[in-house]
């Protein structure tokens, strides 16, 4: 069997979005689950779209979320140069886009911007496209030569036909079969002398044994272009496995202004590369069982691209962020203080034991901003409804919680071991002198001591992270709101 061999190639154009990244992982897992190549090469011919820096944003993402590639710009396998503007001075596109006219299936064309305007246009997939009229076809050699002597600028066009059917076979789609009157003569080589992506795409593929072609399904409507430059060639078609597109949760397109289009979106917003990359496996993939949690090893060994969807895969926020929860949840302890502890100063400064109030919030939270919420109550004591002592299933209600706070101050004014154990033992005391259930004692305190419905830990937990003299004050600012 030839040896499976994949490709990402990103166009250094800016963030990697969560679409790309998934192309990325899904070439990744193919190669490596069949024990492949997984190759990287930079698509920078599209000059008009570079962004400064985002040639190393591509390098930090692959580094960061584990898929290494076997072959690169900066792991020569062979099959270099890895960069198109690089290949392209070796006269790669130019030599092979003759070779294609020698054959008659490309030609040279002049046709200037106003000639262009003037002819007519059509609606694909919500675009106005302009379908050239192949007016340059007819040009002789001798005239072609004329022009090309002269210096005319040109660009040199694809020749497909415009009667009769191209076939090509998708692996998740099957046979696809398109009139070719729907195929327009799409330009290869432009008047810069560079490759257009689609010709350069397939020249780069061929050349470096590529062969399996991963991409987003909005490319199935170029393929029979790409299909019938291989077979124009007599060049073999790679296996092509087109992926569903990803919706937003209105299932409309990723949009950039969604705040979590790009992998450094996410990771701003506190999730973890492990889980990310964990999620955007399962977008359009599924495994045999119904397991949703895999390392990236577990993934490589599960991974079979035939399980792949051909519906639209929807970005569930709510989805991700439970299971980002559940990496918090099993992150060893001294991993996870490491990446709380920004999150704990900027919300409480430095006058706490943080590492305590982070082992209460590391199994409550989601992701590393939703800390904040979680603990500000700590930093100061909010403002808060009375309503809040009522719980009808500890059976409290405002007169009841009164009483049990001022019967309790004095025990905890004389109490000088702020410590959890001990002053559970003290209250636990009190309640069984009261002859009460905990709750109807600990909800009231817990409700003093941090103005919160909702709190990382109990009452007892909460008054040790605050000492005796907070602790105190905040019973007593208590019991004046509900005798007020």
């Amino acid at each position: 069997m030839t040896k499976i061999r994949t490709r990402y190639a990103p166009s250094p154009t800016g963030k990697m979005h969560v679409g790309n990244l998934r192309s990325a992982l899904y070439e990744f897992l193919i190669a490596k689950h069949a024990g492949g190549d997984f190759m990287l090469r930079i698509e920078d011919t599209d000059q008009e779209r570079f962004v400064e820096g985002a040639t190393e944003i591509i390098y930090r993402t692959l580094d960061k979320t584990g898929l290494k590639h076997d072959e690169g710009p900066d792991k020569d396998g062979g099959y270099g140069p890895y960069v198109q503007s690089e290949r392209m001075k070796t006269g790669i596109y130019m030599k092979y886009a003759k070779e294609l006219i020698d054959k008659g299936e490309a030609y040279y064309c002049f046709c200037d911007k106003e000639r262009l305007a003037s002819l007519k246009t059509e609606i694909v997939e919500g675009k106005e496209i302009m379908i050239y009229d192949k007016h340059c076809l007819s040009l002789s050699k001798e005239e072609v030569e004329e022009k090309l002597a002269a210096g005319l600028p040109f660009v040199i066009r694809q020749n497909n036909p415009t009667e009769g059917t191209t076939t090509f076979y998708d692996e998740l789609y099957g046979d696809i079969t398109v009139n070719n009157s729907e195929l327009d003569d799409m330009i290869l080589i432009k008047s810069d002398g560079y490759p257009t992506y689609n010709f350069a795409n397939v020249v780069d593929d061929h050349t470096m044994n590529i062969t399996h072609v991963v991409r987003g399904n909005e490319y199935l409507s170029s393929s029979p272009k790409y299909t019938r430059l291989y077979e124009a060639f007599g060049w073999e078609v790679p296996v092509y496995v087109h992926l569903p597109l990803i919706t937003d949760e209105n299932h409309k397109k990723l949009s950039k202004r969604s705040g979590h289009s790009s992998f450094e979106d996410l990771l701003e917003q506190g999730f973890l590369t492990e889980a990310v990359v964990n999620y955007i496996a399962l977008l359009g993939w599924s495994p045999e069982d119904n397991r949703e949690i895999f390392t990236l090893d577990e993934l490589i060994r599960e991974f079979d691209y035939h399980r792949i969807s051909k519906s639209p895969a929807v970005f569930d926020m709510v989805k991700l962020k439970w299971m980002n929860g559940e990496y918090l949840k099993a992150m060893d302890f001294d991993a996870f203080y490491a990446m709380a502890e920004p999150y704990l100063v900027e919300a409480l400064g430095e006058g706490f034991d943080l590492k305590k109030i982070a082992a209460m919030v590391k199994t409550r939270i989601e992701v590393f901003p939703d800390i904040a919420g979680q603990v500000d109550f700590f930093g100061e004591l909010p403002e808060y409804d009375t309503a809040m002592y009522a719980h009808k299933k500890m059976k409290t209600d405002e007169a009841s919680s009164l009483e049990v706070l001022k019967e309790v101050l004095p025990l905890l004014e004389e109490q000088e071991d702020y410590s959890n154990d001990a002053l559970y033992q003290t209250l636990l005391s009190y309640v069984e002198k009261k002859g009460c259930k905990n709750g109807y004692v600990m909800w009231p305190v817990r409700t003093a001591v941090s103005g919160k419905q909702m709190t990382p830990a109990g009452a007892t937990e909460i008054m040790e992270i605050l000492g005796k003299e907070e602790s105190i004050k905040r019973i007593k600012k208590g019991i004046e709101k509900l005798e007020g």
